[in-house]
């Protein structure tokens, strides 16, 4: 008889070779001890099997890499094709490169210095190139120096015009009286002055269950007291009542241990900005979700008619409930 496992949210079950062809993420779950999802976002996944220029994106990474990273590579760049076409002007010989020699610069420096001149397109004019091959490679050199710089002019402003969602995640997600029964909740926040509207949240849970005698991993779509909100100026706290619906009813703390439960988020919403879709991504485990506990009050009313105010920097605080 073949293993089954659920969705656990519509009942539907699928076998093994079904849920594999499909590329189910309880596979993930199944095999994985890692968290499905880190707290910046991204994905404990590793793929494997393509070739390695397959597995190349150049302009994926350097789009996404961070900025100290990319101007260090960019720059790291420049001076290594300036110092290869340098030791190509030296290979010329010494008479390949004419003009004003300056005392204390040796062959390679002086080469070098002409190199980043005509890479630039410089041109103070105090070298010349002498010859057939020193004028090839000055051909060769400023076409590599025109498509570099259109090229990482395109990157930077790619980089500078690509909307990206900036929301902090509460360090801590609570379990916390509500309404006369309990919540999952958390807090989030814009770190930027731009406007997010019709931001909308999705939360997953996931833990790993026994079934027919091995452990499996199921996901459980929690439904939200509010999925979206049309505006977001402010903070947000999102939350999952806990009733005879949900899939957290009468579980424990130890037991979201025992299962390596995690929760998954997703925040989908439009930059005001840039009119595009942004993303956020980020999850919780079970050493990351305080019980008995609710969040902190970060509003600053305002005084003499003064606009509302928030403290990001409070978003992370919370506060014990103590038990009557």
């Amino acid at each position: 008889m073949a293993n089954i496992e659920g969705n656990g949210r519509s009942g539907k079950f699928l076998t093994r070779d079904e849920e594999r062809d499909l590329g189910f993420g309880s596979v993930v779950a199944r095999e994985s001890r890692n968290r499905l999802l880190n707290r910046d976002g991204s994905f404990s996944v590793a793929r494997t099997g393509l070739g390695f220029w397959a597995t190349i994106s150049p302009y994926q990474a350097l789009l996404t890499m961070p900025w100290v990273k990319f101007l260090s590579l960019a720059a790291g760049f420049y001076l290594l094709v300036n110092a290869m076409f340098a030791c190509a002007y030296v290979l010329c010989g010494p008479d390949s490169l004419k003009g004003i020699r300056d005392p204390g610069v040796g062959e390679f420096l002086r080469a070098y210095f002409f190199s980043v001149q005509t890479l630039a397109t410089i041109g103070y004019g105090h070298i010349n190139p002498s010859g057939l091959a020193a004028n090839l490679l000055v051909t060769l050199e400023s076409l590599v120096g025109l498509l570099g710089f259109a090229l990482v002019t395109g990157m930077l402003f790619a980089r500078f015009s690509r909307p990206t969602a900036k929301i902090v995640f509460s360090k801590v997600a609570v379990v916390a009286p509500y309404r006369g029964i309990s919540a999952f909740e958390f807090r989030i926040a814009n770190q930027r002055n731009n406007e997010i509207v019709e931001l909308e949240a999705k939360v997953l849970y996931s833990r790993m269950e026994s079934s027919e005698g091995r452990s499996v991993g199921r996901f459980y779509d929690l439904e939200l007291e509010r999925r979206k909100v049309v505006f977001f100026p402010l903070s947000w706290t999102i939350v999952h009542p806990i009733d005879e619906t949900s899939p957290l009813r009468g579980v424990t703390e130890q037991e979201l241990h025992d299962s390596d439960a995690e929760f998954l988020i997703l925040l989908t919403g439009i930059d005001e900005t840039f009119s595009q879709t942004v993303h956020a991504r980020s999850s919780y485990k079970p050493d990351e979700v305080v019980w008995g506990a609710r969040f902190a009050d970060i509003f600053k009313r305002p005084s003499r008619g003064g606009p509302l105010t928030i403290d990001i920097g409070r978003i992370h605080h919370i506060e014990k409930i103590v038990q009557q």
